[in-house]
């Protein structure tokens, strides 16, 4: 690999697939949930800094958000009952995730590496990691309910554990996304409207 593999790397992302022990109706790879993480953190940063008036940059969200898994490239998804069954393999595979950072940096020119490092695992990425974590897991509670939509109870613990983890969260912004964005995500697509009704505003 050369010093300028990143971005063909960071391409691969879609053939990673999330959700690995769990019967997926739409399967999910982690290109795709980056985006809709990208997405989420920003309106977070959002309304945190124009709801609420707290500082925030919502652009800064953004960026991390994009590459908050990137080092899965390297290390492929680990099931969460996994990564999460204890404190040593917590450690042990922060570990390689930041192992797996530091290589796909190397990737880089030398003059790009700096402000990439800085949103993947500098002090940028280290200053919105609160809104980046709460976006990532308000897309796993979204997939949840679209699965439960399409009809596939095997997300139905998962969708009750992550509902409850959102509503502890001391971030007003996350709140105020659960309330006012959420809800939304139970309708069907002519209940969220078509351009036909758009023409009638």
């Amino acid at each position: 690999m050369t010093s300028t593999d990143f971005f063909a790397l960071i391409s691969r992302m879609k053939y990673i697939s999330r959700w690995g022990l769990m019967r997926n109706s739409v399967p999910e790879n982690i290109q795709e949930h980056s985006h809709m993480v990208a997405v989420v953190a920003h309106a977070l940063g959002v309304i945190r800094r124009d709801i609420y008036g707290i500082a925030c940059d919502p652009e800064a969200c953004a960026a991390v958000a994009l590459y908050h898994d990137a080092s899965e490239i390297l290390t492929g998804d680990l099931p969460t009952p996994i990564k999460y069954n204890n404190e040593e393999i917590m450690d042990a595979y922060h570990k390689v995730e930041d192992l797996a950072s530091r290589k796909l940096l190397s990737m880089l020119p030398e003059a790009l590496q700096p402000t990439f490092s800085d949103i993947i695992c500098g002090e940028t990425a280290k200053a919105v990691y609160p809104q980046v974590k709460a976006a990532d897991k308000i897309c796993a509670y979204i997939k949840c309910i679209e699965e439960r939509k399409a009809g596939n109870r095997e997300f139905l613990s998962a969708e009750k554990q992550i509902r409850t983890v959102l509503e502890a969260s001391p971030l007003p912004e996350v709140k105020y996304f659960m309330e006012q964005f959420i809800p939304n995500f139970e309708k069907n697509l002519d209940e969220l409207g078509t351009l036909r009704e758009a023409e009638d505003l």
